[in-house]
């Protein structure tokens, strides 16, 4: 007895599974980023000078980067770049960065740690440093690097790369014992020129008052038209 050949697929079935596969797709990339809090890192101090657990930078970027960390290194600091997506509750970005010093701290080693921690989901920034570099790093510069050095280029545009290198520049100046090349320069937009009239243009203006002329005219003439050809 013949063996039956299988049945081709209908075109009805085909566009069934290609809508199965599309939604399965489409549900898999939307899936939400899972919270990330000290304990989804390496117990200790990892290899790779930079984390980048929210995927925003670039193979060039993450070399460019490491270099620049391990760099660090000639200044007796062993300095590491940590992004996020999204933070476990209750947990800030200063937080995390306190627990991953604590996680990494490497007992009887004379360097110390830093940390720059990028939130992407936020747009905020961090830098920690522990202990040993409190007479190098003060905590005011710390805040300003992350709030200011760090913060422009991020709100200009999430430019990640960029914040990571401009930190990262300012604190090696201050550990090399230079000067601290202070907060960058608040670029001001400027106002492109307008035809629109300001509220004091428009007060100084003698448009409202023909404009009662006219309205005024154009009432009363059409009246007066009319009661002289009534009569």
């Amino acid at each position: 007895m013949p063996l039956s050949q299988p049945r081709p697929i209908g075109p009805s079935l085909r566009r069934c599974w290609a809508a199965l596969v599309s939604l399965l797709l489409l549900f898999g990339a939307a899936t939400p980023a899972l919270a990330v809090s000290a304990a989804s890192f390496p117990a200790g101090a990892p290899q790779e000078r930079v984390l980048d657990q929210a995927q925003v930078l670039s193979r060039a970027a993450n070399g460019e980067l490491s270099r620049e960390l391990d760099a660090l290194q000639a200044a007796q600091v062993e300095a590491h770049l940590v992004t996020v997506e999204r933070l476990d509750y209750g947990i800030s970005l200063r937080q995390l960065g306190q627990q991953l010093l604590e996680r990494w701290a490497v007992q009887g080693s004379d360097k110390g740690q830093l940390l720059f921690l990028i939130d992407t989901k936020t747009n905020t920034a961090a830098v920690v440093a522990s202990a040993a570099l409190d007479s190098r790093l003060n905590a005011e510069l710390l805040k300003s690097t992350a709030r200011t050095t760090m913060a422009q280029p991020i709100r200009e545009g999430a430019r990640f790369r960029q914040a990571s290198l401009d930190g990262i520049a300012r604190l090696q100046t201050v550990l090399d014992t230079g000067e601290d090349p202070g907060e960058p320069l608040q670029v001001e937009a400027s106002t492109l020129p307008t035809n629109v009239p300001t509220r004091e243009e428009t007060a100084d203006s003698k448009a409202f008052t023909w404009v009662i002329v006219l309205l005024v005219v154009g009432t009363v003439v059409p009246m007066a038209t009319w009661w002289v050809f009534s009569r």
